[in-house]
């Protein structure tokens, strides 16, 4: 066509022709770049979304191990606090349960996460996929209280080792609980052993809770973030 319109003089009809061809070539690769970049952004939503259900998912298999810490921290507590009660009474009749209380005193919850999953996607740029701000800071939160934890963790192992065992293999003989001492017992050096401990597991327990509260309120947002996408649908 535009061959017969050259020939036939009609320039001006042939122009009209070719710039309509140009726009329509213009238009097909504005067209390409359009569904290339729309391929992108769905890819890269996509790939979000399955880093939140990682995320989520990884969350829930740290609820169960925080609840029984939980719930070992506070058995243990509870005895403590009977321990230092049979001691601030003098109950002489209660030894024996003073001494099964006191060999407890080398027991102690010990929180382990199951993956760093802050950590492990700044380092790998991943955390760069995710668009949630608010699930961002959540993160960031989180491991800032599973750094706590261990913290604390440790402390409670080397309060443990330093002040708590010299002393019970001191006056206890670990292998048949005989006392050396029962008089040693009763007195308050040994009672602040049992206040000591029990104010290091008032705040692991503070902790896991505000663990436990954090992570729900993340997946409470991941959950948010994955229903919204899937109404956009």
């Amino acid at each position: 066509m535009r061959q017969t319109l050259i020939d036939e003089g009609k320039l001006k009809k042939y122009l009209f022709y070719a710039t309509g061809e140009i726009l329509l070539i213009m238009l097909g690769i504005l067209l390409a770049f359009q569904i290339n970049n729309w391929n992108t952004l769905r890819n890269k939503k996509k790939a979000e979304i399955q880093y939140y259900q990682n995320i989520k998912r990884q969350l829930n298999e740290d609820i169960p191990s925080i609840r029984g810490n939980i719930e070992y921290n506070q058995l243990y507590l509870n005895q403590y606090e009977y321990a230092t009660q049979i001691i601030e009474v003098n109950d002489r009749s209660k030894i024996d349960t003073l001494i099964d209380l006191s060999l407890n005193l080398t027991k102690f919850s010990d929180f382990h996460r199951k993956s760093n999953i802050f950590e492990t996607m700044v380092n790998s740029g991943e955390i760069m996929l995710l668009k949630n701000k608010r699930i961002i800071e959540r993160l960031q939160g989180l491991e800032d209280t599973y750094i706590y934890i261990n913290r604390l963790e440790s402390s409670h192992f080397e309060l443990t080792k330093l002040y708590i065992l010299p002393v019970l293999s001191k006056n206890i003989k670990l292998l048949s609980a005989e006392v050396k001492n029962p008089d040693q017992l009763f007195e308050f050096e040994f009672q602040n052993r049992f206040v000591v401990s029990m104010a290091v597991m008032i705040e692991k327990h503070e902790i896991y809770t505000r663990a436990l509260n954090e992570i729900n309120e993340i997946i409470a947002l991941i959950n948010e973030e994955i229903n919204s996408e899937k109404d956009q649908k």
